[in-house]
């Protein structure tokens, strides 16, 4: 270890002093530049990154709800193909509005009270309500979901081999009705070609 010490003490000596002072003056240039590319880079991949998430926010909530619903309809095509007497069978489902995520709140809520007396013996109460409301936020700061609200079903079209016998088709549309709490005028069931 001494004799590396001593080596770069004999190389600063035999160094001008001016050679010196211009050499490190020019790696301090280099570093600062350095630097600044350093943070420019990261400034872009942080804001590259932060679209990405965004992104796959919007698209994991446009899948959640097309998930929902095609979900809804594998299940309805399965039950109503083991029907007696229904074919294949293909089913629509509308949706009347989107999932509704209800998030985590902190609520803090300050009461004032102040009784105040007049000179002409009167008197008055003051009443001073603050109410603060933060949503709560998981480690990555998207909100922490307390429940999800499924959409509801606006309409339903069945269209399944076998619904020209009325008898199956009525066993389609009391199915229909009966698995998703739909009133009649919301279901519809046809014949396939």
């Amino acid at each position: 270890m001494d004799k590396i010490i001593d080596r770069i003490k004999k190389y600063l000596a035999q160094i001008n002093n001016k050679d010196l002072i211009k050499n490190l003056f020019i790696i301090l240039i280099i570093g600062v530049i350095l630097i600044i590319i350093a943070d420019i880079f990261f400034q872009e991949k942080k804001g590259i990154n932060s679209n990405l998430k965004l992104e796959n926010e919007i698209n994991y909530t446009s899948n959640i709800e097309m998930d929902y619903g095609a979900i809804l309809e594998n299940k309805l095509e399965h039950v109503l193909g083991q029907l007696k007497g229904v074919g294949s069978v293909k089913v629509m489902i509308t949706l009347e509005d989107t999932v509704e995520r209800i998030p985590a709140f902190n609520t803090t809520k300050n009461n004032e009270t102040t009784n105040e007396l007049d000179s002409q013996g009167g008197t008055r109460e003051i009443i001073r309500e603050d109410m603060t409301i933060q949503v709560v936020t998981g480690s990555e700061g998207s909100p922490i979901v307390l429940k999800e609200i499924k959409p509801t079903v606006k309409g339903v079209i069945v269209i399944a081999e076998g619904a020209e016998d009325l008898e199956v088709k009525e066993r389609l549309y009391q199915a229909v009705k009966t698995v998703l709490g739909l009133p009649g005028n919301r279901v519809e069931v046809y014949t396939s070609k």
